[in-house]
């Protein structure tokens, strides 16, 4: 086995992506206990790397082209003996590159010609593999053993709990009250349930005494929020906005349940052990629904889906998602409480 010192592990974004990279870097972690391993992440989502469990370095890199070529002294710099792209495209894979590292390891399904910056180029056996497992295979290539337990590390310092709760307080979230995080937004709009269904599913959730609903996102998602709690019969309570992306690890293990659709922020629920009810439509839940036993999906079943684009061409538009109801997912809310509860 290879006697890597200095590692290199690019996964720049997206959220919910370096999420899934996460068991990757956990393998890497346990197979080179020694070496020191820097994260090339972009800037938006470094605070959320820099609270993964065995990090040493954590590399923010600014929006554009110059942000990325400005980092790259500090890369040659660190003189890394392996580049691991996991994001698999052009510019990642040309960081590898540039970054002066002798070895550079990617798929060999990579998009935008960046396997020809790689001196291994791994194969990725069919499409249907998710995300989390098809990273496992570049982690198993340099070394990590198959089939070892996958995880999903974070390291949640105390100050993080401290303010979850001043915040979650402050929003109305008193001691021992129990609450299910609730995410309205997403980032194609093909993704988002609607707004008429979000309402009468957190109205069913607290009229049934299930829990609080507390909606949570970042800063661009509170006029999803506000168009929901607008159509809401029942008050909740809105942390949109509140929480910074460092803080969602300590303020979702929180959470009694998470419920949203297909999201970034569904992964790190997922990953801090808290059930999930996810809503999916164009997208696929074998390639990226949340990992692991315990969480419940539910989709439309129309010919279409999965479709994987942004825009719908369906002439019943977003029938994936309409055909999955209020009832049905307040149900599926009822009973992974019920189980969770029972598998304490």
């Amino acid at each position: 086995m290879p006697d890597y010192r200095r590692i290199l592990f690019i996964k720049p974004s997206s959220l919910g992506d370096i999420v899934h990279a996460m068991p990757a870097f956990s393998a890497l972690r346990r197979t080179y206990p020694s070496a020191q391993i820097t994260w090339l992440v972009k800037r938006q989502w470094s605070n959320l790397v820099a609270r993964i469990e065995g990090i040493d370095r954590v590399l923010p890199v600014g929006s554009g082209l110059g942000g990325w070529l400005a980092e790259v002294p500090a890369l040659r710099a660190q003189r890394f003996d392996v580049a691991v792209d996991l994001q698999g495209l052009f510019r990642s894979a040309a960081m590898g590159w540039l970054s002066g590292a002798r070895e550079r390891i990617g798929f060999a399904n990579a998009r935008e010609g960046s396997p020809w910056f790689y001196t291994r180029a791994v194969p990725v056996p069919t499409t249907e593999l998710h995300a989390v497992d098809r990273y496992l295979l570049v982690a198993q290539t340099m070394g990590a053993k198959a089939g070892e337990r996958v995880e999903f590390k974070f390291r949640i310092p105390q100050s993080d709990r401290e303010e979850v709760d001043r915040l979650l307080t402050q929003a109305g979230v008193t001691p021992g009250m129990n609450w299910l995080a609730v995410n309205v937004s997403a980032r194609w709009p093909t993704k988002r349930w609607p707004v008429a269904s979000f309402a009468a599913t957190a109205d069913r959730i607290q009229e049934e005494g299930l829990g609080r609903v507390v909606f949570v996102g970042g800063p661009d998602d509170r006029a999803d929020v506000a168009a929901v709690k607008a159509s809401m019969k029942t008050p909740a309570i809105d942390m949109a906005g509140a929480t910074t992306v460092g803080l969602l690890p300590a303020l979702l293990a929180r959470a009694a349940l998470f419920l949203t659709n297909d999201s970034g922020p569904m992964h790190i629920a997922a990953a801090v052990g808290t059930p999930v009810v996810a809503l999916f439509g164009p997208t696929s839940a074998v390639r990226t629904g949340p990992y692991g036993p315990g969480h419940r999906v539910l989709a439309g079943q129309v010919a279409c889906s999965p479709c994987f684009s942004r825009s719908c061409s369906n002439p019943l538009v977003l029938e994936c998602l309409n055909q999955v109801t209020p009832h049905h997912v307040t149900a599926a809310v009822r009973a992974q409480l019920t189980s969770h509860v029972a598998s304490r």
